[in-house]
């Protein structure tokens, strides 16, 4: 097998971002766009020691789960990668990711159980990070790649966001402001990122500096979009991928947006976490918050807090609940949070989860049930260990990657000490290979 062999095969599974799998003389093939059960024409394009990539000309006899893309961009843009399927294909794919991750990694029998999608597969997020273009344009990247592809539109935003990009670039358009350009490091604007929930929408510009029309944005932005509540400015000078600088100067209005969310009120500023799917937000945080409270725990421990959005979820049912987190700022947010619900029974620490852990240990806390929502790496051996010190009856786990929650929970179970009892896959990312879990430990007698 070489580069630019064409090759007709029989997809038999995927990959866990979507992605076909063929064999070829015993070797993995991954195909994009292919669906399991079809029959394709491929051509390689990179062979490596022990599997290849390749591209899909066409195919030969298709899946009935094949369908129009409804997204003009797909697949060049690579935001999406579940287009090409039925969402209920789409479903299966991402529970049986989750289902192998937790067989093959974790080597645990707690089941999987099925997946729970969503009730709407666009316009859900309520978070929007535009890079801004040569010419005013704004999109997304190319997939493995920093190249935009261009858009007007994109169908997992809402139509508030796009519309507010369109204002600013007409802005961006009669002042002249220079896009950002990553090769040089010349230009203005690097990022159009909106914010949106119930109590409207908060506009943050990311730059290299503060542009001289920024009043002439208010009043267009004033006069276009009334649901934006606040224009915030990011200041970004360092040439990296990281979107957001260090520095927030609010512009005009609010520098935070205000969503509803399971009977709470929270204020989200530009660099504090919050799921992007508000409905399966709801639906996640009830599940772990039932999981958390079901044998009748009276005061729990949420590391990786964020603005608190967990934490006074648990308050309402607990007697005493501790938030930690790293992000000062979030930290604030959740405060404030804490507050705005009439909230007096949440603690919030501004710490490294690890550190807070040992600390909180240290100092004898023995909560009933700690609930942890790391981001993609998981939790540290550090961490886990230091949970386990503080002996809590039951751990709720919210993942936003299978495999490292399987390898997490497989060092929870290694000493006996911790058993899995279920992982709820939950599709928060309709049309994107991303899948959360929630998985739920109890405390072995």
């Amino acid at each position: 097998m070489k580069k630019s062999d064409v090759y007709t095969v029989k997809i038999e599974g995927y990959t866990s971002e979507g992605a076909g799998i063929a064999r070829i003389d015993g070797m993995a093939v991954f195909v994009p766009q292919a669906l399991r059960g079809e029959t394709c024409e491929i051509m390689i394009l990179k062979v490596e020691k022990s599997f290849a990539y390749a591209k899909l000309i066409r195919v030969i006899e298709a899946s009935p789960e094949r369908v129009e893309s409804r997204c003009e961009h797909y697949p060049k843009c690579g935001g999406c990668s579940m287009w090409h399927m039925s969402y209920e294909e789409e479903l299966r794919v991402k529970e049986d990711h989750v289902r192998s991750c937790i067989e093959r990694i974790a080597k645990t029998s707690a089941p999987v159980l099925p997946i729970i999608g969503g009730d709407e597969t666009t316009r859900y997020r309520n978070k929007a990070q535009y890079p801004v273009g040569k010419d005013t344009t704004s999109g997304f990247y190319r997939t493995r790649s920093h190249d935009i592809v261009p858009s007007k539109t994109c169908l997992i935003q809402s139509e508030l966001a796009d519309k507010i990009r369109g204002v600013v670039h007409k802005w961006q358009r009669e002042n002249n402001i220079p896009s950002y350009d990553e090769k040089s490091g010349k230009g203005i604007l690097r990022h159009i990122y909106v914010r949106s929930g119930k109590g409207g929408a908060v506009l943050c510009l990311v730059a290299t500096k503060k542009p001289d029309e920024t009043e002439s944005l208010i009043k267009l932005i004033e006069k276009e979009c009334p649901e934006v509540c606040g224009i915030v400015l990011n200041i970004n000078k360092k040439i990296t991928n990281v979107i957001l600088g260090d520095k927030y100067i609010t512009l005009w209005g609010k520098g935070f947006v205000e969503d509803e969310l399971s009977g709470l009120w929270f204020e989200i500023s530009p660099a504090a976490f919050y799921q992007v799917n508000r409905a399966q937000t709801e639906k996640l945080y009830d599940i772990a918050v039932s999981l958390a409270t079901e044998n009748g725990a009276k005061t729990a421990l949420d590391l990786y807090c964020g603005i608190g959005t967990i934490t006074l979820s648990l308050a309402k049912k607990m007697d005493k609940v501790i938030g930690v987190e790293v992000v000062p700022q979030a930290i604030k947010d959740a405060k404030r949070n804490a507050k705005l619900n009439g909230m007096e029974n949440a603690e919030f620490i501004c710490a490294d989860a690890s550190e807070a852990a040992k600390m909180l240990a240290d100092r004898g806390e023995m909560p009933d049930v700690i609930v942890v929502d790391p981001p993609r790496k998981g939790l540290t051996p550090e961490g886990i260990s230091e949970i386990k010190r503080m002996n809590p009856k039951t751990i709720v786990y919210v993942s936003c990657d299978p495999a490292t929650l399987a390898r997490d929970l497989k060092i929870f179970e290694e000493d006996g000490s911790y058993k899995t009892q279920s992982v709820q896959p939950v599709d928060m990312f309709p049309r994107t290979k991303h899948v959360e879990s929630v998985a739920k430990l109890t405390l072995s007698n």
